[in-house]
């Protein structure tokens, strides 16, 4: 492996992707504690489509998600001249418990009502929340923190195991603040009505003393000790993404290739990089005390995973009316790539590894 301080001094990396034309390069990589960061950049991108993104639209109250008391299904509405771009793992924050998205999906403009699938992240709860409105959900500023709540939700595509991923990440939290700053982020567990998680579907490997007395994915990653614990990370990495022809980026944790997204245009990566960075850090949190730091991956471990899940064994599925999901599988890793059924371009590009790489 190439030391880090000599992938500093180099600069920019050249690295072509494996089925692509584009030739996309590498710079980084840039770090903070044990999560690293490389960027992908494209000189040639697609053309820009102006999408508002999920979480936009919702602060603009362009578009409306309601709830249909249906655990795995919501309905979702438009109300913009503008089409709305969701990515996976959006996490939308309200109804009778909060929801995940696990595709990509494109809302056209003034679209009326559409059915869009889901699955829940918040095992207990089937009621009101606070203040919040029951019959439809305001927010998605969070999205999936972990690569085992990303393959439950994308490829799995099971309630139970998104259910286990959810405890399973909300306990790794716990322990990780405990030991690092002394306060109590609780894990809970749920109760078995309204499509809600028995005990025996989340199990809870340990216990903590309750900092949120709520089960939600999107309420533990936006409890105080984990936005305190996160700050470094994002202070320091929020602004490398400089230049108008960056377009993703790969990470790893501990020294281990963690994931990577690449995007169609820079304008699109953009608008998600502050949820994508808040996701990263979330999970390099979670994993700081796991194991020591390593070595800082070298670039070329980021080809091999980009050139080698490209050729893997591929599958496809229709999604509304205009996306198509390709997704393509090796044994260390799977690709989900979105593409626009209309004109054959691919939308975003989401590598996610089974078993970090290093």
């Amino acid at each position: 492996m190439l030391r880090s301080c000599v992938l500093c001094c180099a600069g920019l990396i050249t690295a072509g992707l494996a089925g692509s034309a584009e030739d996309y390069r590498l710079s980084g990589p840039f770090t903070h504690d044990n999560l690293t960061i490389f960027l992908i950049h494209s000189p040639e991108p697609q053309p820009h489509h102006d999408y508002l993104t999920l979480e936009q639209a919702l602060d603009q109250e362009k578009v409306v998600v309601y709830e249909t008391g249906n655990v795995n299904e919501l309905s979702i509405e438009n109300l913009s001249a503008k089409a709305v771009y969701v990515n996976s793992g959006d996490i939308v924050k309200g109804g009778q418990q909060d929801r995940v998205f696990p595709d990509d999906y494109v809302l056209p403009p003034m679209s009326g009502k559409v059915p869009i699938s889901s699955f829940c992240v918040e095992p207990g709860r089937w009621t009101r929340r606070g203040s919040e409105r029951a019959d439809r959900f305001a927010s998605s500023t969070d999205g999936l923190p972990t690569n085992a709540l990303k393959l439950a939700a994308r490829q799995k595509r099971d309630q139970g195991e998104v259910w286990k991923e959810v405890a399973a990440a909300r306990q790794e939290l716990a322990e990780t603040v405990n030991r690092t700053d002394g306060t109590h982020l609780g894990v809970g567990s749920g109760g078995g009505v309204g499509g809600v998680a028995s005990q025996s579907a989340v199990e809870v490997h340990g216990f903590s003393p309750p900092l949120v007395a709520s089960t939600s994915m999107a309420v533990t990653v936006q409890a105080q000790p984990v936005v305190d614990a996160t700050r470094a990370y994002i202070k320091d990495l929020s602004k490398i993404v400089k230049g108008q022809d960056v377009v993703g980026y790969a990470f790893a944790i501990n020294g281990k290739l963690n994931s990577a997204d690449i995007y169609a245009s820079p304008e699109l990566f953009r608008s998600m990089w502050p949820k994508l960075l808040k996701a990263s850090a979330v999970e390099a949190v979670a994993e700081r005390q796991k194991e020591s730091k390593s070595a800082t991956p070298d670039a070329g471990l980021v080809r091999a995973l980009f050139a080698a899940t490209d050729q893997g064994r591929q599958s496809s599925k229709e999604i509304a009316s205009r996306l198509e999901i390709v997704m393509k599988e090796t044994g260390t890793a799977v690709l989900f790539e979105s593409r626009d059924r209309k004109d054959g371009s691919w939308i975003h590009k989401s590598y996610v590894v089974k078993d970090r790489l290093n």
